[in-house]
């Protein structure tokens, strides 16, 4: 590869500026709301679900802002993603979610997701305990698994052992590359930068750049130091 094939663009997502939804959207959500219950909600999502006009996008909007707990302005909602226990959603300004993204709630569980954060197609979220800080770039693929089987007793199947739930928390600026997987109880730190395919197991220091599985520091990104005494490095 020459020198002349690589090309630096501007961020699209990233430096998008976000202006309020139209205020006939905002009063459908409300209509829509007031007059169908949250199946009927879910039915009627289903039907713009794989749609490729604006209309349908529009409608995936609306619905979206109709079924989770709080929502801002600007939300995109790819084709084909699946939510479940949306109730349990918090979305801020400007999210974009790809196709085919698949973001598994839980009834009595927590996902929040900042501000201009964008979700790659065909990501993968068990957001039982989820918190996704501001600006933060999750690649196609990527993952996060929030509990895990205790595997006890040994003598039924482990998929009949209970669940342990741990919180998995992404700081803002972070950015998640293509096919990484992030376990229960992981905090990603601000800034940092995941490698494709990596595998975090352990907290990742802020502005650290890790890659391989499993995940450790590689470096750290220009002008930030490791902390005091950091075992990673």
């Amino acid at each position: 590869m020459s020198d002349a094939d690589v090309r630096t663009v501007p961020a699209v997502h990233g430096r998008r500026e976000v202006t309020p939804d139209a205020s006939h959207e905002i009063g459908l959500t409300d209509h829509l709301r007031e007059t169908h219950a949250r199946g009927a909600l879910v039915d009627l999502l289903a039907r713009f679900a794989h749609g490729e006009s604006a209309f349908d996008a529009m409608m995936r909007r609306v619905l979206w802002r109709a079924l989770v707990k709080r929502c801002g302005h600007g939300l995109r909602v790819g084709r084909g993603v699946v939510a479940t226990h949306p109730e349990t959603f918090e979305i801020g300004d400007g999210v974009f979610v790809g196709d085919q993204a698949v973001v598994q709630g839980r009834f009595d569980g927590t996902c929040i997701v900042g501000s201009h954060t964008w979700i790659g197609p065909q990501a993968y979220f068990d957001a039982r305990h989820l918190h996704l800080g501001e600006a933060v770039g999750w690649g196609p693929g990527a993952k996060v698994l929030g509990s895990e089987h205790t595997g006890l007793p040994a003598d039924v199947p482990t998929i009949q052992t209970d669940l342990v739930i741990r919180p998995v928390v992404v700081e803002d600026w972070a950015d998640v590359g293509v096919n990484a997987v992030v376990l229960p109880g992981v905090t990603i730190g601000r800034g940092a930068i995941v490698g494709a395919g990596a595998v975090v197991v352990k907290d990742v220091p802020p502005f650290a750049i890790v890659a391989g599985v499993p995940a450790r520091v590689v470096r750290f990104r220009d002008g930030h130091q490791p902390p005091e005494n950091d075992v990673h490095v």
